[in-house]
C-alpha cells in the first residue's frame, strides 16, 4: 500500500529533465526520473573515502602537549586521535611539523623531510601514523611550496651560487635610480613591506611574497619541480594519505622578460598604506596559470604512487582565495585531474553577522553552479588564519553552522575547537607572536593578527585547559575554557559538541552521503537544506539565522514533501524535542534556531511528477 502525496507542477511531458541520483550535488530541477536499478550497494562501491569525510584541522602547537614545555607536539596528537574518532572524525590535516626556525611557526621550513624537535621525532611522527591507521584516519600533511626558510640549505647554497643551486630561488640585482640601488619592483609582501630583501654576500635582492625569512623558491627551473615532488614522495612512503597545499596562488609569478625584468604591479587607489599587501593590484604576483598547471603535476605524482603501491585514492587540498572562476579551475578539466578539495572559504569570507539567509544561499549555490560536473563540493567554517567562528558570527550560531556544513553534499573541514564553540582570544601587542601582525604597529596590530584563533585547545576545565602541565602557554588561554571544554560539554544534553557528534552519526545516513540537495532562501532569516534519495528518507535543515520569530510552510519551498515530519535534531534554542512531529505547512522557529527535520517514511518512488512515500510501520 503506497500514501499518496504530490502535487502536478506542470503537464507539458517535453518539459521533463532527467537525473540520476548525483552523489555529490544536483541543482534544483522540476521534475526527475530515478534510476531504478541502482542500489545502495552501487552507491558505496563508487563512492571514494574522501567525498563525504569528515576533516579536521590541527594546528599541532596549540592541540595538546605531551611533555610540558607549553607546545603542542606530535605524542600529544597520537594520544588524542581517540578522540577525533569519538567526534567522527575520518582524516586529520595538520600544519606544518617540520624543522624550521619558526619565523612563521612552520611555515618557514629548513628540512621538507625533517621532524622539528619542538614537535618530537620521526619515530613519534611513525607511532602517530600507526595509531591513526589503527582507529582508521587517515592524515593529511601540509605541504609548503611558495618558499623555504632562509636557513634552509638549498638557500644557502643559492647565496654563494653553487651551481646546483645558484638559480632555485627568485634573484635579481636590483635597478640603480639616481644613483641609488632599488628593489626590482613595487612588489609588496602579504606581511607588509617590500617583497624583496637585499642579501650582502649574494649581493642581489631575493623575491619573498612572505616574511623575509620566507625566500620563495624558483619553480621555472625544472630541478625545483623536481625536487619538491620528491618531498611529496619521501611523506607518502611514510603512510599520509595527501597533502594541504599552501598559498597556491603565490607559487608563480609572471616571467622575467628577455631581460631579467619584471613589470611592477598597478596602485589600487582604494588602499593609502604603501607597506599594505592590498596596496597593489597583484596580477603579476599570483593566480598565474603555471600555479594551476603545476597542481595537476602534483595529482598525478600522487596517483601514480597510489598506482604502484596501491591503498585508497591519494588527496590534494588546496589553499587558496582566489576568484571563483580560478578555484574551479584546480579540480582540472576534461583530459587532466586537477585536486580533489580546491578549498571553498566562501562561508568564510562572505559571511557576517549582518548576512541575509539570501547572502548564505548565494554563497552556497555560487560554489555549486560554478562546480564542473563529476567533482565534489567542500565546505570550510574556519582556519589557523581565520577568526574563529564564534567571533565571526556569534556563539549562538555555532550549532547551526555546524549543523549547515555536515548536511550540505560533498565533504566539511572543521577546524579544530570549533565543534566546541572556541572563541577567539584576545593577545596583547607583548604578547603578539604572528610575524603578519609584529610586522605592524600596536595600532594596527589587532586587524592583521592570526594569533587570537590559535590559542591553546580547551580539553578540560582543569589546570591550563588540560592542554599542558606548563606554568605557561605559547599562547595565552581563553578565559571561559572552565566552561568552554570537552569534558564538560561532553555531560551536557544539546552543547556544542553534543550536536556536533550527532551531525556526524546523521551523515552516515544514505541520504546525506549519496542525495540530492536543494537550498533555498525562504525569506530574509531562514535558510533551507533538503537532502533526498529514493529508497531512503528526506531530511530538511532549517536555520533561523536573526532573532525574529519564524512561521514556514514548507509546502510552499519544496514540492515533493510528505505533510508530516519529525525533529530529528534540534539545538538549545529549540521548544521541541527530538521525535516530535511537525505539519510541514507550519513549522515554527525560534529566534537563532536551526532543526533538522526527517520524513517518517522513506521516499519510494517517483510517477511522472508525482512523489509516493511508503507507508510506516504500524507502532507496536
Amino acid at each position: 500500500m503506497l500514501l499518496f502525496y504530490g502535487l502536478i507542477l506542470w503537464c507539458g511531458l517535453a518539459s521533463m529533465v532527467s537525473a540520476g541520483v548525483f552523489p555529490n550535488y544536483h541543482g534544483q530541477f522540476d521534475f526527475i526520473t530515478w534510476d531504478k536499478e541502482k542500489s545502495l550497494h552501487d552507491y558505496e562501491n563508487t563512492k571514494k573515502w574522501w567525498e563525504t569525510a569528515a576533516f579536521y584541522q590541527i594546528y599541532p602547537r596549540s592541540f595538546k602537549d605531551s611533555n610540558g614545555d607549553g607546545v603542542g607536539d606530535l605524542k600529544g596528537i597520537t594520544d588524542q586521535l581517540p578522540y577525533l574518532q569519538e567526534i567522527g572524525i575520518n582524516a586529520t590535516w595538520l600544519s606544518p611539523i617540520f624543522p624550521s626556525p619558526m619565523a612563521d611557526f612552520g611555515y618557514d621550513i629548513s628540512n621538507f623531510t625533517g621532524i622539528d624537535p619542538l614537535f618530537g621525532t620521526m619515530q613519534d611522527f611513525e607511532d602517530m601514523i600507526a595509531k591513526a591507521k589503527e582507529l582508521n584516519i587517515k592524515i593529511i600533511l601540509d605541504f609548503v611550496p611558495n618558499h623555504s626558510s632562509d636557513e634552509c640549505e638549498w638557500f644557502q647554497k643559492s647565496i654563494v651560487e653553487d651551481p646546483h643551486y645558484k638559480d632555485m630561488y627568485v634573484w635579481h640585482p636590483g635597478k640603480i635610480i639616481d644613483g641609488k640601488r632599488q628593489p626590482p619592483t613595487n612588489w609588496r609582501s602579504v606581511f607588509r613591506g617590500s617583497a624583496w630583501q637585499w642579501h650582502e654576500k649574494r649581493k642581489a635582492y631575493y623575491l619573498h611574497q612572505f616574511g623575509k625569512k620566507q625566500p620563495d623558491l624558483n619553480y621555472r627551473l625544472p630541478q625545483v619541480k623536481e625536487m619538491m615532488k620528491e618531498v611529496m614522495r619521501f611523506w607518502l612512503r611514510k603512510g599520509v594519505a595527501g597533502f594541504r597545499i599552501d598559498s597556491v596562488p603565490h607559487v608563480y609569478e609572471v616571467a622575467p622578460n628577455t631581460s631579467g625584468d619584471w613589470p611592477d604591479e598597478p596602485r589600487n587607489m582604494a588602499v593609502n598604506d604603501p607597506d599594505d599587501w592590498s596596496y597593489l593590484q597583484h596580477i603579476y604576483t599570483v593566480d598565474q596559470l603555471e600555479s594551476t598547471q603545476l597542481l595537476y603535476e602534483w595529482r598525478k605524482v600522487l596517483d601514480d604512487f597510489q598506482q604502484e603501491h596501491g591503498g585508497d585514492e591519494l588527496i590534494i587540498m588546496a589553499e587558496t582565495y582566489s576568484p571563483i572562476e580560478v578555484i574551479m579551475k584546480y579540480y582540472g578539466n576534461d583530459t587532466v585531474n586537477g585536486v580533489q578539495i580546491p578549498f571553498n572559504f566562501l562561508l568564510i569570507t562572505w559571511l557576517t553577522n549582518a548576512s541575509s539567509a539570501y547572502d548564505y544561499a548565494k554563497a552556497i549555490h555560487t560554489w555549486l553552479d560554478n562546480m564542473p560536473n563529476g567533482r565534489t563540493a567542500n565546505w570550510v567554517l574556519g582556519n589557523h588564519d581565520q577568526h574563529r567562528l564564534a567571533s565571526r558570527l556569534g556563539e549562538d550560531r555555532v550549532d547551526m553552522m555546524n549543523i549547515l556544513l555536515l548536511t550540505l553534499p560533498g565533504c566539511s573541514v572543521t577546524y579544530m575547537g570549533e565543534e566546541i564553540g572556541m572563541s577567539n582570544v584576545w593577545i596583547s601587542w607583548n604578547d603578539t607572536v604572528d610575524p603578519s601582525a609584529c610586522n605592524s604597529n600596536p595600532n594596527i596590530y589587532e586587524k592583521l593578527s592570526r594569533d587570537p584563533e590559535r590559542t591553546p585547545f580547551q580539553w578540560s576545565d582543569e589546570y591550563q585547559a588540560g592542554f599542558t602541565t606548563a606554568k605557561k602557554t605559547w599562547l595565552p588561554l581563553a578565559l571561559d575554557y572552565e566552561k568552554v571544554n570537552v569534558k564538560e560539554e561532553r555531560k551536557v544534553k544539546l552543547s556544542h559538541l553534543d550536536i556536533y557528534k550527532q551531525l556526524q552519526g546523521l551523515r552516515k545516513q544514505p541520504t546525506l552521503r549519496h542525495g540530492l540537495a536543494e537550498i533555498v532562501a525562504i525569506n530574509n532569516n531562514v535558510l533551507a537544506v533538503k537532502r533526498y534519495l529514493l529508497k531512503d528518507y528526506t531530511y530538511v535543515t532549517l536555520m533561523n539565522i536573526n532573532d525574529n520569530r519564524e512561521t514556514i510552510n514548507l509546502l510552499e519551498v519544496f514540492s515533493d514533501l510528505p505533510e508530516e515530519m519529525m525533529y530529528l535534531v534540534v539545538t538549545k534554542e529549540s521548544e521541541r524535542k527530538i521525535g516530535t512531529r511537525v505539519h510541514v505547512s507550519s513549522v515554527q522557529l525560534n529566534p537563532k534556531e536551526a532543526v533538522i527535520l526527517k520524513s517518517l517514511t522513506q521516499l519510494s518512488t517517483t510517477a511522472g511528477y508525482f512523489v509516493y512515500y511508503t507507508h510506516e510501520s504500524p507502532k507496536k
